[in-house]
């Protein structure tokens, strides 16, 4: 007798591995394409493409027939953001720091692979940042993971300065000795800044989230070009982002702001 137990937990993995692999594109795949890139057979791929498509998950061009992500997980998502304590309590701060800097502004956390965006107060501006929320940014090349080295877990860093990296946005080569400066001086003055590094003309001024343990937790950045945001930015926009920052650590009861 088959164990189906472990028959519906391959095929949750295999679906979710799916939903992963489609959510960064900005556009349709074909079957084959998202088959090979997942080193998973064609029809199985296509089985559960069609499960997805059935659930809403997941739509199919009729007449391409491609496949894209549908909006129903953001919103499943973004149900579940709203209602932790981390984005309810951040959101309100959040949109009184964009209206005082006119600057798009992000809430992110950690996780194994770097920092997860998981909510943005957008501003308009003739450039706008195309972060989405969901998205996944490096720890050596993002204001946010800058922040997350400096005071998140002590093994990140060495991690970090022993591991092969691609180059910035901006060409640039990973440079270790470079990476440990930025982050010495993050833990000195509660921000990091990270020019042109995850994006081409953009800059973000990031600073730290304590919880009620005294623990870091998350990130609030804001962002712009590289004309609102200089790679050195003025002391009255680092002193916004920290005292948001700080706000939001106090009201998610953090006694020890490190800063």
């Amino acid at each position: 007798m088959k164990d189906t137990s472990k028959i519906n937990n391959h095929s949750a993995i295999a679906a979710f591995q799916i939903i992963e692999e489609m959510a960064p594109m900005s556009e349709d795949v074909r079957v084959t394409d998202l088959a090979r890139r997942l080193g998973m057979p064609r029809a199985k791929v296509y089985r559960y493409l069609q499960t997805l498509c059935n659930i809403g998950y997941v739509r199919q061009d009729p007449l391409t027939e491609r496949y894209r992500l549908t909006l129903k997980l953001f919103h499943v998502g973004q149900a579940i953001a709203d209602g932790t304590q981390l984005t309810s309590t951040a959101r309100p701060v959040m949109m009184q720091l964009r209206d005082k800097v006119g600057l798009t502004c992000t809430l992110s956390i950690p996780e194994d692979g770097g920092m997860r965006v998981v909510d943005i107060v957008r501003v308009e501006s003739p450039v706008q940042i195309v972060t989405k929320p969901g998205a996944l940014l490096s720890f050596h090349a993002s204001a946010q993971g800058k922040v997350a080295l400096a005071f998140g877990d002590p093994a990140l860093l060495p991690a970090q300065l022993a591991a092969q990296h691609p180059p910035k946005a901006n060409g640039e080569a990973f440079d270790p000795e470079r990476l440990k400066a930025e982050i010495a001086r993050a833990g000195k003055t509660g921000w990091a800044v990270a020019p042109e590094e995850t994006l081409r003309g953009v800059n973000a001024i990031s600073a730290p989230i304590f919880d009620l343990e005294n623990r870091f937790v998350a990130t609030i950045t804001v962002a712009g070009s590289l004309q609102e945001l200089p790679a050195e930015p003025p002391a009255p926009l680092c002193a916004a982002v920290t005292q948001a920052a700080r706000a939001i650590s106090t009201d998610m009861g953090c006694t020890e702001y490190p800063t």
